[in-house]
């Protein structure tokens, strides 16, 4: 996608920080997959008080899913393309991983926080592809998902820490947002330390920031996860929303009838379960499943991996999980990442290789598969080979 050499210069001056949720794929993300969105990652709120009091812009004309002044798109309301499907179901309680993209030549650090407003009369307003919300009711939603923010603090182990660009006693001074690394530091990308093209922007490339929230205890046949990031060093909160539902079952995760593309094949591999023999009292609802995969790459490259389930995408590539290349060495070169599942949860898989210029390779052979077993052991591993 290509913009005129007028555009680029009219948009010079406000090109800062830039970045949209990928993971569930946001209405952001989807309108660009569909070509209708040239820049994803400048849906942008400014100039607005980003910093250090988090809750304290405005949203209005931006809503919390976000305006694209660069498209003259409003997120708020669904499109042809989007917001009229949900793209990902959940159960209440349930803990997921979820990722945005930050570009590469907008990574100004800050906050970021991922929120479900529980007033289903005034998220309806929303979904509806006949009408557009008003200001006030951007404002009256956006109060409504502040009070529904899902804490780092929900989910046991995960760190929560308390931003390096803040003191205490400031606004943001608070660990139930996530926080990027220091500003001097590596800032949003440091969270992954993923490799530049492990996500999709049209500036610079793009690096994925993911986390784990826990859904609450609340239902829904389609509602809306909305993802803010206030930016640390620029007077800008960027605002995405992602269409999900939450069901009422306790069986996991809905998972979707959906076949690797025709033209490819897929690898059987060979896994190993840290699970434990023997009963206990509990078994545990969750699994940890690490995938390692061993495949060499050269710079640009990213591995992620796509199946039948919504945590890895349903097969789409753009929504399929990225994995981690921290540990690669020319001797042991593995990429890993780890999914948080249902126990008993059944699906096939497989691992891509995503170019620099978005272009995809799948293994070759069979769908791999794979149960995350239920028992004691809260954490299993999963190991295989670039067939």
């Amino acid at each position: 996608m290509h913009f005129a050499g007028i555009q680029l210069l009219a948009f010079a001056a406000c090109v800062h920080a830039h970045g949209y949720l990928t993971s569930p794929m946001s209405r952001t993300g989807l309108n660009a997959k569909n070509g209708n969105d040239s820049c994803p990652e400048c849906t942008i709120l400014e100039p607005v008080t980003a910093w250090p009091d988090l809750d304290s812009a405005h949203v209005g004309h931006s809503g919390p899913c976000g305006y694209n002044a660069r498209v003259s798109t409003d997120y708020n309301q669904p499109g042809s393309v989007w917001g009229r499907e949900t793209v990902a179901t959940y159960n209440p309680g349930d803990i997921i991983n979820v990722q945005w993209c930050v570009d590469h030549n907008g990574d100004h650090g800050g906050m970021f926080t991922y929120r479900i407003c529980q007033d289903q009369d005034l998220v309806n307003k929303f979904l509806d592809s006949g009408y557009l919300p008003t200001d006030t009711e951007k404002q009256a939603a956006e109060d409504c998902f502040e009070v529904g923010t899902l804490p780092c603090t929900d989910v046991n182990g995960q760190s929560c820490d308390y931003s390096p660009d803040c003191s205490e006693g400031q606004a943001c001074w608070r660990n139930d947002w996530f926080t990027c690394k220091g500003f001097q530091d590596s800032k949003c990308q440091g969270v992954d330390n993923a490799p530049l093209n492990s996500c999709y922007t049209t500036i610079a490339g793009g690096y994925t920031v993911t986390k784990r929230i826990k859904i609450p205890n609340y239902v829904s046949n389609h509602t809306l996860l909305s993802f803010k990031w206030n930016s640390f060093q620029t007077p800008q909160v960027y605002l995405s929303c992602a269409d999900i539902a939450i069901s009422g079952s306790a069986t996991g995760p809905v998972s979707s009838a959906v076949s690797a593309p025709a033209s490819t094949t897929l690898a059987t591999m060979a896994s190993t379960s840290t699970s434990g023999v023997g009963g206990c009292a509990t078994p545990v609802a969750k699994v940890a499943v690490t995938f390692t995969e061993k495949v060499k790459t050269q710079f640009g490259q990213t591995i992620k991996i796509a199946g039948s389930i919504p945590e890895l995408g349903n097969w789409d590539p753009s929504a399929a999980p990225a994995l981690d290349a921290s540990k690669y060495t020319d001797a042991n070169p593995q990429w890993t990442t780890t999914v948080t599942l249902p126990a008993k949860t059944s699906f096939e898989f497989k691992f891509i290789k995503v170019e620099s210029n978005g272009a995809i390779s799948w293994e070759s052979g069979d769908n791999r598969k794979y149960t995350a077993a239920t028992g004691c052991e809260s954490a299993a591993s999963v190991s295989a080979e670039w067939k």
